[in-house]
């Protein structure tokens, strides 16, 4: 029984080893979301400020966007080298890549060539990532006791979340020792720095890990596979089997996940206009407390299986999403709520006037009389409904009551345009001012602890969907081709579905004017996967991996 216990202990040892090395692989691909309106000042600043915004965040979307090809490249090199081999090369990478961000020249230094460079460095990083997951689930789980393996695979489902939190600190200490001023400045660029330390502590755990003994298995008998890509989609029953995991299980997981953990902070800090320091702290708190339930839920998976769990995360986030959301405008910018409530503001326009609110080259100025009006609220982050106008007629904003007439930019010349709708741009605050609409939120009025307790529950739904999700990715392939056969539809599912989710979301209140749009995009996605894999998913817990 003594080698028995020893094996144990070592099996805890190296699956918490290969979790420290993924948080801070996580960490390094997070700091982007979390620094995304620096990202905006430095890299998008030749464009308006709302395409700016869409800009940094398609940026983040890309390292999301090649994240399946990792999947395939790395994923085909885990199924013939082995797991430790391969995620040893994708965190060299990672780390590489985001260090060198912190380096680079920004917009006013060396023009266009500053986003370029920033969207190479973030595929890059997306390429590191789509290898990295898989590996390091497949790895744990093969490690894992029977009945355990819920449990043992949470602790690499916590890193993501640790991830997270970990940038959020380095971002909030840098931000409270060196100022904001510096930090807008430049100490932006340090948390980036700071991760060539952690790239080396990382590097320094991973090799001292060992070979999954499946795969070490599977070698000594010559089983490996000869070709993982045609073993894992070139055949129908394998193939099924990923597209539902896609559809079924990673998909809805994404969006929620993505909710939870960055469009609720890209909400607060540019919707809501909470101060940014503040909305770190906010989300740390909230991510503090629901990180264990990875765990319990991992744990609670291997009692009651993987599916009812994921289901039901995506079911409460469809019912609950558009109350909690409300929730945290009532509570983190209760001045905006009260004036959103007394003093609705409407656009009362001709449709053939309006224009979508983004910009992808810089040039469009955006001179229609609707135009003028809708680009002011949005820069303003007002939320409007649209009410249609007889055709030619001159737009309108209608504060509660009070009503400010637009003006027409199309024939002036771009000096005249750019001060009179300086001008009105005046004219229309001081209107939304006198109507109790706030320019930022007053961080003294903001209730903290209920802001927490809404983050907490959008956490919470993660650690549901998110905690049981590899063991049940796990047990879904065969062990010759599990690394890749997992690895795409999850990094479709995450990079696609749920990498896309901030941009996606913030272009539809950009386009309609309402702050709450966006939260459509995750509804409509979470009930597809609830239908779907209540229907065709099978439950597989506690089956062979072996």
């Amino acid at each position: 029984m003594a080698a028995s216990g020893e094996t144990v202990r070592n099996d805890r040892l190296i699956i918490g080893a290969a979790s420290a090395g993924t948080v801070f692989e996580w960490y390094d691909f997070y700091l982007y979301g979390s620094l995304a309106s620096f990202i905006t000042q430095h890299f998008f600043s030749g464009v308006n400020e709302t395409t700016g915004y869409i800009f940094a965040l398609l940026a983040f979307a890309a390292g999301f966007a090649v994240r399946p090809f990792g999947a395939l490249v790395f994923g085909r090199l885990g199924d013939k080298w082995g797991r430790k081999n391969t995620f040893l090369v994708t965190m060299l990478l990672m780390g590489l890549s985001t260090f060198a961000v912190g380096l680079l020249p920004d917009y006013a230094t060396i023009g266009v060539a500053a986003p370029i460079l920033l969207i190479v460095m973030r595929l890059i990083q997306g390429l590191a990532l789509g290898g990295e997951y898989g590996g390091a689930a497949t790895y744990v789980a093969e490690h894992a006791p029977e009945g355990k393996r819920g449990l043992y695979t949470s602790w690499i489902q916590i890193t993501a979340t640790l991830g997270l939190f970990l940038s959020l600190i380095v971002i909030l200490v840098v931000r409270t020792q060196l100022g904001e001023e510096a930090f807008k400045a430049w100490a932006w660029r340090v948390p980036f720095l700071v991760s060539i330390l952690l790239l080396g502590v990382s590097l320094w755990i991973r090799l001292k890990l060992h070979e999954s003994p499946i795969f070490q298995r599977m070698v000594d008998e010559g089983t490996t596979a000869k070709k993982p890509l045609t073993e894992a989609f070139g055949n129908w029953p394998n193939l099924k089997l990923v597209i539902l995991a896609l559809v079924g299980l990673t998909a809805g997981q994404a969006v929620v996940w993505y909710t939870g953990q960055f469009y609720a902070l890209f909400f607060l800090e540019k919707m809501l206009k909470v101060d940014g320091a503040l909305t770190n702290s906010l989300v740390a708190v909230a991510l503090l407390l629901g990180t264990p339930f990875f765990v319990v839920f991992g744990w609670l998976s291997d009692k009651i299986g993987r599916k009812p769990i994921i289901l039901l995360g995506c079911l409460l986030a469809i019912l609950t999403y558009f109350p909690i959301f409300k929730a945290l405008t009532a509570n983190a910018n209760p001045a905006l709520a009260a004036a959103t409530a007394n003093a609705p503001v409407t656009v009362i326009a001709d449709p053939a006037e309006c224009s979508v609110q983004f910009d992808p080259v810089g040039k469009t100025a955006f001179t229609t009389s609707c135009d003028v009006a809708k680009s002011a609220l949005a820069t303003a982050g007002v939320s409007y409904v649209n009410q249609i106008a007889p055709a030619g007629s001159l737009a309108v904003v209608k504060i509660g009551e009070v009503q400010v007439e637009s003006f027409r930019g199309e024939d002036m010349v771009p000096a005249d345009f750019k001060t009179a709708k300086g001008a009105w741009t005046k004219t229309l605050g001081a209107a939304l001012k006198a109507a109790g609409y706030p320019e930022k939120a007053d961080s003294a009025q903001v209730h903290k602890p209920a802001v927490v307790g809404l983050l907490f529950l959008l956490v919470l739904y993660v650690t549901m969907v998110y905690g049981p999700v590899a063991a049940a990715l796990v047990e879904m392939f065969p062990a010759r081709i599990r690394y890749t056969s997992m690895s795409l539809p999850y990094h479709i599912g995450n990079g696609w579905f749920g990498g896309f989710l901030p941009t996606t979301a913030f272009a539809m209140v950009a386009a309609t004017g309402d702050i709450y749009y966006g939260l459509w995009y995750p509804i409509v996605i979470a009930a597809v996967t609830f239908v779907v894999g209540l229907l065709f998913v099978k439950e597989m817990r506690g089956a062979s991996i072996d």
